[in-house]
């Protein structure tokens, strides 16, 4: 892994990636790309070097964000509404440099100012003082920033120590996402993840002992057909100690742009379909006990983004929900399989609404889509959601 320098200073950044909840976040580039980089899964970074961000450059871009808010708002001052063509004349008059800032100002401020996500994939790998100054300033800047939030991965949270972890949360960070992904080593091991269970636990253990909430992803479908069962059994008993503010799903998408695409084109993977996937997700929940996590399903690639709810409270009504898919008759499901990756059902409940019903049974009919071929069928659907 090679580190940059770049002294100099070329104008404000903002990296490819941020969470699904992040959407509407201010997006403030600290370092570049992601410092392990060997996930088999993951596309992001692969043909990318990472590097850290000087931090007199993050401080800039902070500055430059504040000046274009505050020449934005006071252009709004003068007028009821600010259109896209006034926004980009203010663009127009601002040196080069400065440009992308306003930009992103004005799409913050469009979006009601209340979040920054700290960017690329592992925000917390810099010096510890260096965050905290990074989020002093933030703070100093945007007093009325309800939530800064970033990556991390367990390993860089484990090195961090709780006084340290404590200090940034004190300085305005007050959101953690973790990519847990799965709490089976074999899962972890295959995948290259570079973190064990007992790694991931012990991080998101650290993070909750301090005032930052934390949110664990995990990746339905990620341990094949052959370690479905173990991943989601594991998965489960890995949260069950950690008890996360929010287990956040994202379902598994073999990416056409990394080693696991080789290795399912080798047949070194076997894929889950729709269905075991959903098996997989009954059991995890199954067994998810004694905590008092939020279950979020925000990102497009899960089959039921309604599968949302509060531990214990919410625990049967969300196995409730998948328990009726599961044994529906293999066409029903066919159904709404395809009705929900084309875009016409967005809840369970659409697959008895008949109009909706009787277009997605049209497009089944023309072409030629059945419960056995449907996971192939929509596979291309599929990699354009993940392209």
């Amino acid at each position: 892994m090679g580190i940059k320098s770049h002294p100099r200073y070329s104008g404000f950044e903002q990296g490819p990636i941020r969470p699904p909840s992040e959407a509407y976040s201010l997006l403030i580039r600290i370092t570049r790309n992601c410092p392990w980089n060997r996930c088999t899964f993951c596309p992001a970074f692969k043909h990318s070097t990472f590097s850290l961000r000087p931090v007199e450059h993050v401080i800039a871009d902070i500055d430059a964000v504040y000046n274009a808010v505050t020449q934005i708002k006071d252009a709004l001052s003068q007028h009821s509404i600010l259109t896209s063509s006034q926004v980009h004349r203010l663009v127009e008059e601002q040196d080069i440099t400065h440009r992308e800032a306003f930009y992103a100002a004005a799409n913050w401020i469009n979006n009601g100012e209340e979040s920054i996500f700290l960017q690329d994939a592992n925000s917390l790998i810099i010096k510890p003082d260096d965050l905290i100054h990074i989020l002093q300033h933030l703070s100093y800047r945007f007093p009325n920033v309800q939530r800064i939030t970033s990556y991390a991965r367990s390993h860089t949270i484990n090195k961090i120590s709780d006084d340290k972890l404590q200090q940034m949360a004190e300085a305005g960070l007050n959101r953690l996402h973790l990519g847990l992904e799965s709490g089976s080593d074999k899962v972890l091991q295959m995948t290259k993840k570079g973190a064990t269970k007992a790694v991931h636990i012990a991080a998101g253990q650290k993070v909750k002992r301090t005032s930052i909430e934390l949110s664990e992803y995990i990746m339905p479908g990620m341990g094949g057909k052959e370690l479905s069962m173990e991943h989601a059994l594991e998965t489960a008993d890995a949260l069950n100690q950690i008890n996360p503010d929010f287990i956040r799903l994202r379902t598994l998408a073999i990416h056409p742009d990394t080693e696991l695409h080789n290795n399912f084109r080798e047949g070194q993977f076997s894929k889950c379909g729709e269905r075991d996937i959903i098996e997989e997700i009954y059991t995890f929940i199954d067994k998810l006990d004694g905590i008092s996590s939020t279950l979020k399903s925000d990102h497009i690639l899960n089959l039921f983004q309604e599968l949302e709810g509060r531990f214990p409270d919410d625990k049967d009504a969300l196995l409730l929900l998948l328990h009726e898919f599961i044994t529906l008759p293999r066409k029903e499901q066919m159904l709404f399989q395809v009705g929900r990756r084309i875009g016409v059902f967005h809840h369970f409940s659409d697959l008895t609404t008949p109009d909706k019903r009787h277009h997605v049974e049209t497009i089944c009919q023309n072409n030629d889509i059945s419960p056995d071929n449907v996971d192939k069928a929509l596979e291309n659907v599929t990699q354009q959601l993940i392209r």
